[in-house]
């Protein structure tokens, strides 16, 4: 049951995630052109696309490397793990698993602590236009826990996996 749960959360988030990557991908696109329309064709250029647009893709990369890998759509080094079995997989996952928890939580922990210190100090963009900084950097230690929910749902699953109690994929 709880198995359960905790998949249905991370499938809900993962959705989310994805649809909030999809509208970051047209907002880049779209004022990517715009400002280029604007520079080169106007010559007017913005005071504040291009900053924008380095904001918008540190949001895609956080909410894309969650939705990737609830979709299990990341970049392996498949040498030795492709042609595994799903059990050897699954030992192979569960014996780097803690180094991936350890990464997450101190990337949640510090990615914490400068988004703090960012607010703190209201911390804003140098340019002609002053975009706040700190909402993006409050996205890093959230994701950070979106992706530690997925890498336990997948520890988890490794585990049972491990002690027979999990359908063979």
């Amino acid at each position: 049951m709880l198995m359960r749960g905790l998949e249905a959360a991370c499938a809900a988030i993962s959705a989310v995630m994805g649809r909030i990557g999809w509208i970051l991908i047209l907002f880049c696109m779209a004022f990517g052109v715009s400002d280029v329309f604007m520079r080169y064709i106007l010559n007017e250029p913005s005071m504040w696309i291009g900053t924008s647009l380095q904001a918008a893709m540190v949001l895609l990369a956080c909410t894309g490397g969650v939705y990737a890998l609830q979709h299990d759509s990341f970049v392996k080094l498949d040498l030795f793990y492709a042609n595994a079995r799903t059990r050897t997989k699954a030992i192979l996952d569960v014996i780097t698993a803690p180094v991936a928890f350890i990464f997450l939580a101190v990337l949640i922990w510090k990615g914490y602590d400068a988004a703090m210190l960012s607010l703190k100090l209201k911390q804003v963009t140098p340019t002609a236009v002053p975009i706040p900084i700190y909402p993006i950097k409050f996205a890093i230690p959230l994701t950070g826990v979106l992706v530690f929910l997925i890498v336990f749902k997948q520890f988890l699953r490794d585990l049972r996996t491990l002690t027979g109690r999990e359908a063979q994929h």
